[in-house]
């Protein structure tokens, strides 16, 4: 298999009498910085370009990337739900959000709903069903942890994935880890990897950031399975052996906090530089690119790293081995002293680390185009309603069952 393929595959090419989607509505909780609500705009703006009207459903809030949808003439829809989903109390506005999802649908009549993550997961499939929506398609964006020890989120992802017409993971560690669940069919089941814009690849100048140091960048949200205790670890070990750096951290979340407490402790120089539009001059700055996460799906941060040419040291966790292996240096998750050996590393062979980060900067110029990834979702979307046809013969098993 090619490097970069999908290792989980349907058939995603029709025949010549496939039916192209004329609209498609993507369900999201919200707009914020996060991975995937930026592959969710991405995905917006491509399938609107490409002539297929698309709107956004956001249940909960918008954020940053409301604006750049409206200047593309995709519209965004406030739901207002609120968080809560998946409590046995849930709050009594979520009925009327529900009831205005459905209607929105009755009304807009999509050929295909398409959500991401678990929220609007467990909400699209019954909201598909009583609007009688042809196609529901879910995004899987990362492992399965998120399920362990909760019965409920278990069973409500349970009932939801049987009502689902097609599973589409930005990587073949979570194809992976949705096969290992029963409900989940290989068969409706697709990989199809996150995409940079055009804009990823441009050079940027380097913000400004004082220091004398190596500068090594960590653009992740401060929430504790990002792994940023063991990046502070990994960091005060370099300045115990006298390579002292300076940490920069782009992001902000509920550990900024504990974070920086445990950075005074450990003495170890770090800029807490909040949530970032500019990452890629904080990119140009910096000297290493450090991925510290315990676990992920397909990271974009790892990405825009890669499109910037940088050199990176990440934990091999989820997806990221199928972005960096040979073209960066990956650790065990939780090991600060290997972390710091792959810091050191690249820090102290700049000609080993410009290598690596042009390796990486060809590759995912190769495989990563935003352009890729919209038409490969048009090609699901088009099969998936070309077997949703009355004269379809469907084989046993396969999407486009749903009743």
């Amino acid at each position: 298999m090619p490097d970069g393929e999908a290792a989980v595959s349907p058939r995603t090419e029709a025949g010549g009498a496939s039916i192209p989607p004329h609209r498609v509505s993507l369900l999201i909780g919200q707009l914020g910085l996060g991975g995937t609500e930026k592959q969710v705009a991405l995905l917006a703006e491509g399938l609107r370009a490409r002539g297929v009207g698309t709107d956004v459903l956001v249940m909960f809030e918008g954020g940053p990337h409301e604006g750049p949808l409206r200047a593309a003439r995709v519209p965004v829809v406030h739901l207002g739900f609120r968080r809560g989903l998946a409590d046995r109390r849930m709050p009594p506005a979520n009925a009327a959000a529900f009831l205005r999802l459905v209607g929105h649908l009755r009304r807009t009549r999509p050929d295909v709903l398409h959500a991401f993550l678990f929220h609007s997961q467990v909400t699209a499939a019954p909201a598909a069903r009583l609007a009688g929506v042809p196609v529901l398609v879910a995004g899987r964006r990362s492992l399965g942890d998120y399920k362990r020890g909760r019965p409920l989120v278990s069973a409500l992802d349970a009932v939801a994935t049987r009502m689902t017409d097609h599973l589409i993971a930005n990587a073949r560690a979570v194809a992976e880890d949705a096969l290992r669940d029963r409900y989940v069919e290989e068969d409706r089941l697709t990989v199809v990897p996150n995409g940079l814009p055009a804009s990823a690849f441009e050079p940027m100048p380097p913000a400004v950031l004082t220091t004398r140091l190596p500068v090594v960048l960590c653009v992740a949200n401060l929430i504790s399975y990002k792994g940023h205790r063991h990046l502070l670890e990994a960091m005060a070990r370099l300045g115990r052996r006298g390579l002292p750096c300076t940490l920069a951290l782009a992001g902000d979340g509920p550990e900024r906090a504990a974070l920086r407490a445990r950075a005074t402790r450990l003495g170890v120089d770090v800029r807490f530089l909040g949530a970032r539009t500019d990452v890629g001059r904080l990119l140009a700055r910096a000297d290493v690119v450090a991925l510290p996460s315990l676990q992920e799906g397909m990271s974009n941060a790892v990405m825009e790293a890669m499109a910037a040419g940088r050199p990176i040291v990440a934990t091999e966790v989820g997806g990221t081995g199928e972005l960096l292996r040979g073209r960066g240096v990956l650790v065990p998750p939780a090991d600060p002293a290997a972390l710091a050996e792959g810091i050191e590393r690249l820090v102290t062979d700049p000609a080993s680390a410009a290598e690596l980060g042009r390796r990486a900067r060809a590759w995912s110029a190769a495989h990563l185009s935003a352009d890729v990834m919209v038409e490969r979702h048009v090609r699901i979307y088009r099969d998936l309603l070309e077997r949703r046809r009355p004269d379809a013969v469907r084989p046993p098993g396969t999407a486009g069952a749903r009743g």
